[in-house]
């Protein structure tokens, strides 16, 4: 069995990622800290900084990999259930419509 090697809440306040964003600002944090924002906690084993960095390696290292991917794709990252993945989808949901309206705003699109 895998040993978590640190939960969120024995990280100095100053690493941590909800209270990294509120001092700092959102555009401080790395990608993994903002994705273990909206999982909000991690697995047996993982703290939810942890899960995060997994998910994005295994999206080919960017929020861009993990839009690709489906629901039952996400899914199938292990502790990653109907919540979680109801939360990123409509993150990445979010994102895709600011993007959409930035392009046509620009007449890009």
């Amino acid at each position: 069995m895998t040993e978590r090697k640190y939960k969120i809440k024995d990280l100095p306040k100053v690493e941590r990622p909800r209270e990294k964003l509120l001092k700092f600002g959102a555009d401080k944090l790395s990608d993994a800290e903002l994705l273990a924002i909206l999982l909000r906690i991690g697995t047996k084993g993982k703290s939810v900084l942890e899960l995060a960095k997994e998910i994005l390696e295994k999206s080919g290292g960017s929020f861009k990999g993990l839009a690709g991917k489906d629901i039952d794709e996400i899914m199938k990252f292990p502790g990653i259930k109907r919540d979680k993945v109801a939360t990123l989808a409509a993150a990445l949901e979010i994102a895709r419509r600011i993007s959409k309206q930035i392009l046509k705003d620009k007449g890009i699109i």
